[in-house]
């Protein structure tokens, strides 16, 4: 019973991480560094966790000797591994690097033990052929060793440098190649033919000298990073993949006597691919690699496909072997509960497989979400089974024993085979035209048909002759910009975007080309041209700037057409503003609360860009683009000489950037463009005091704050007064697109706002006020984030005692006189301060923007003063 009773628990940790890693999946949006998360969660957990409880079963049954301890020191170890590891992801996602430190540490020392452990078994172990595969783990437990120092190192660096990209290099290696594929490797080498039920004649090859080869080229690719020598990196991969590659050829050798069968040797089968290609794909992305940077962001790129191409699947895979064997219970439980395990075992390895290899391509970022929907949730089917397979183990146990032909093997017959593989194609394809569905842009499809723009809407004849023009997209413009084409021809479009940012052609028929990436090209059948038409590239801003084209019908006029797509964007939503609407009883404004400076002198801040459709004002959402879900962003505060290092995230859909006002420094390389999926770190030391704002600096820079993108740093200045409270109002506007849409740029060049909002919502502190108390002196911080509206901060029935404004007092405690006051704080577009006032009286005071419009706009709320 004892026995039972722990299998099931020690079993049970893994799927619990697999179940933590599918519940992230559907919450990932809400939860910060969900893709670190989601990789760790997998990689260090649910893997981590198997190798711990495996490769020690494993020693046991080839050295034929029980480790010290038994299974109270596996407990342990799985108890602290367990412990360390979620000390680790807590610590990331909070920020608290003193628990990644303990964490980690404790993950790190936890494998060395692991590794004496083993050691200490083989002392008094009878000799086996095949006992020295277990230094595989041993050395194995190593290379987890130091691949989580290396990231013990880069959560010290928060993302930042040459320096980071290196260890982020090493830390791969060694946890991917090292700890997970060198376990890998000592247990395929007899679990593969033990799965395939074929013999293995003499040793293995990875009982050989395979090990100190691949333990070689690992000690390279560690030297390497540590070194500044990247082609010693590619090197040690090199001499790594030579070694794993003779034992794949082993593997292959059994696969040919006899054939998979079994979810479990489809899936080892599969991974083994997997991790073949992957390694490859390491040592060749770091060898072409113009830096350490291109190296490390290519590198990241295989991480996916290395866990759960590789790892989840041979976790898997090795499980649904594995699991049956462990519970026992005779012939007829195991073989009950393998037939559980292995239920739809080709169409699950068909669909993942072939969802990953699909992904593979440059297909649009939604049809990549609806393959990795798909991936997961065909991984996650795993767990049910698992849960199906103990209840049928349970079952079987406790009927009459049923005669089992000793050896027999299940296998898939023909029809149903080709049957399964069909479902899981038509699984794939479905998904595939779901993606397209949801985003036919993307895939080069439009939305109405081309004859919109041709002969049969203007009665022209069609001549039967082509056009074909090609057009370049480069500097934010279309070069040319102005094609002329007879009446009745059919025009071809090739198009290039050699800019530095994602662009698309937009005909105003209705024509949509792809969204081209840098470097991409596409051919756009515009089809017979019977009139003049209009087109522009739809990404946000981009047409502000110029980026339009004019298609001219044999020679006629052009710009006939100016609409700016005014039809195809949708009606504005500043047709559902109502001024007098009040937020729903559930309203929660923004805390305009100020919180102290914390007492660190160097400060981490990690700044991912989001499109996070947001309500503004009652009724009215746009699709803001955010740092960290809000707008404005977050506050950062410190004093002078400070030190701020920023990481800069995009997982927007289009180029962004980040310029902070707090810093002297120069802008070439920390305010670039960064792409999608891109990140950048930004440093800089406060030297001056002040509120500074920060904001995105991509063009059209109006655009990008418009819609959000801005934020406020404050540098205390020196001997600031102690006040009883302390509030921060960020005020800008917003140019309303259509409902749930984005910033209507043509709008914000009028520089006329819908609304004007503090801290992002209109009217959102008159529906729930700032309270303060009587005789209290509160602090009012102000930055007019624009991008064209200054603020006349004024407090109706107020009088300010102090006034401080971009980096100085114009009026301290009463000035000169003692008795004097200011009644309004003026600030231009981009330019910040101060005030502080005390309230005589308890009542609602009013506070606006004194440019009365603009309060009537939204730019307003009220303190509510108690007695």
């Amino acid at each position: 019973m004892k026995d039972k009773l722990w299998h099931i628990v020690s079993g049970s940790l893994v799927p619990a991480w697999l179940a933590a890693a599918v519940i992230l999946t559907l919450l990932h949006r809400q939860v910060p560094s969900s893709g670190w998360l989601l990789v760790h969660l997998l990689l260090l957990g649910a893997v981590s966790t198997a190798i711990l409880i495996w490769s020690q079963h494993f020693a046991d049954t080839l050295l034929r000797h029980k480790a010290l301890g038994d299974r109270r020191s596996l407990g342990l170890r799985l108890s602290v591994h367990t412990g360390g590891a979620m000390a680790v992801m807590t610590g990331m996602v909070a920020e608290w690097y003193p628990l990644v430190l303990v964490g980690g540490s404790l993950v790190g020392l936890n494998a060395l033990v692991h590794a004496v452990v083993i050691v200490s078994q083989t002392r008094g172990a009878m000799p086996g052929r095949f006992a020295p595969l277990v230094r595989y783990y041993i050395v194995s437990a190593v290379m987890l060793s130091g691949g989580v120092t290396l990231g013990i190192l880069m959560a010290r660096l928060d993302g930042g440098g040459e320096a980071y990209e290196r260890l982020f290099i090493g830390h791969l290696g060694l946890n991917l190649l090292g700890w997970v594929g060198l376990t890998v490797i000592g247990t395929v080498a007899l679990l593969w033919p033990t799965v395939l039920h074929t013999r293995v004649e003499g040793a293995t090859v990875a009982a050989g000298s395979t090990l100190p080869v691949l333990a070689g080229g690992l000690g390279l690719l560690l030297v390497g990073c540590l070194a500044d020598q990247r082609m010693l990196v590619a090197l040690g991969v090199l001499i790594y993949l030579v070694a794993l590659g003779r034992v794949l050829w082993e593997g292959i050798g059994h696969l040919r006597r006899a054939p998979a069968v079994t979810f479990a040797a489809w899936s080892l089968g599969a991974a083994q691919i997997w991790f073949a290609l992957c390694t490859a794909g390491f040592g060749l992305l770091v060898a072409l690699a113009p830096s350490w940077a291109a190296a490390a962001a290519g590198v990241e790129t295989l991480v996916p496909y290395f866990a759960i191409g590789f790892a989840a699947q041979i976790l898997l895979g090795a499980l649904s072997y594995l699991v049956p064997v462990v519970l026992g219970g005779g012939p007829a439980a195991l073989k009950a509960t393998a037939a559980e395990l292995d239920r739809g075992g080709l169409f699950r390895v068909v669909v993942v497989n072939g969802a990953l290899a699909l992904s593979l391509l440059p297909i649009s970022s939604t049809l990549t979400v609806a393959l990795s929907v798909l991936i997961v949730a065909t991984l996650a089917g795993f767990l049910v089974l698992f849960t199906r397979a103990l209840r049928v183990n349970r079952r079987v146990r406790v009927l009459p024993l049923v005669r089992v032909v000793p050896g027999e093997r299940t296998a898939v017959d023909r029809p149903r085979a080709a049957g399964r593989m069909l479902a899981a194609a038509s699984v794939l394809l479905l998904t595939v035209t779901v993606g397209i569905v949801l985003d036919p842009a993307s895939a080069g499809l439009w939305t109405v048909s081309t004859q919109a723009a041709g002969s049969s809407a203007a009665g022209a004849a069609a001549t039967g002759h082509t056009t074909t023009v090609a057009v370049d997209m480069v500097d934010t413009r279309f070069v040319p910009d102005r094609i002329e084409v007879p009446v009745g021809d059919e025009l071809v479009i090739t198009l290039t975007n050699s800019d530095e940012m994602v662009h698309n052609l937009v005909l105003q028929s209705g024509l949509v080309s792809g969204s081209l990436e840098p470097g991409a090209s596409e051919t756009v059948n515009v089809g017979v041209i019977g009139a003049s038409v209009a087109g522009w590239c739809s990404i946000a801003g981009h047409r502000l700037q110029g980026m339009e084209i004019s298609i001219v019908a044999g020679g006629a006029a052009s710009g006939t057409h100016s609409d700016h797509g005014a039809a195809a964007a949708g009606a504005s939503a500043a047709e559902d503003l109502d001024p007098m609407a009040e937020p729903d009883a559930g309203f929660e404004a923004r805390d305009a609360v100020l919180p102290p400076a914390s007492s660190a002198k160097v400060h981490r801040q990690t700044l991912t860009v989001q499109n996070i459709e947001t309500e503004v004002t009652p009724g009215v959402t746009q699709m803001l683009w955010t740092f960290n879900g809000t707008a404005p962003g977050p506050t950062l505060r410190g004093t002078v000489g400070d030190v701020f290092e920023i990481t800069l995230v995009n997982e927007g859909t289009v180029g962004h950037s980040i310029d902070f006002h707090a810093g002297d420094i120069a802008p070439d390389a920390v305010m670039r463009t960064i792409a999608p999926g891109e990140s950048l770190f930004y440093t800089f030391t406060a030297t001056r005091s002040g509120i500074w704002l920060y904001h995105c600096s991509t063009m059209p820079m109006s655009v990008h704050i418009a819609n959000g993108m801005f934020g406020a740093v404050i540098i205390d200045p020196p001997g600031r007064a102690e006040v009883d409270r302390e509030y921060l109002l960020v005020q800008s506007e917003l140019y309303l697109g259509a409902q749930g849409g984005e910033v209507d740029a043509v709008k914000v060049a009028t520089q006329i706002p819908d609304i004007v909002v503090f801290n992002g919502y209109a009217n959102q502190y008159a529906a729930r006020p700032l309270e303060a108390t009587a005789g209290e002196t509160v602090r009012v911080w102000v930055l007019a984030a624009g991008p064209n509206v200054g603020s006349a901060f004024h407090v109706v029935g107020g009088q300010f005692s102090t006034v401080y404004k971009e980096g100085d007092y114009l009026l301290k405690h009463g000035g000169s006189t003692g008795s004097g006051g200011s009644q309004v704080l003026d600030l231009a577009v981009a330019q910040g301060g101060f005030v502080e006032l005390s309230f005589t009286q308890p009542g609602d005071y009013p506070f606006v923007s004194h440019i009365m419009s603009d309060a009537e706009k939204g730019a307003r709320g009220i303190f509510e003063v108690l007695p």
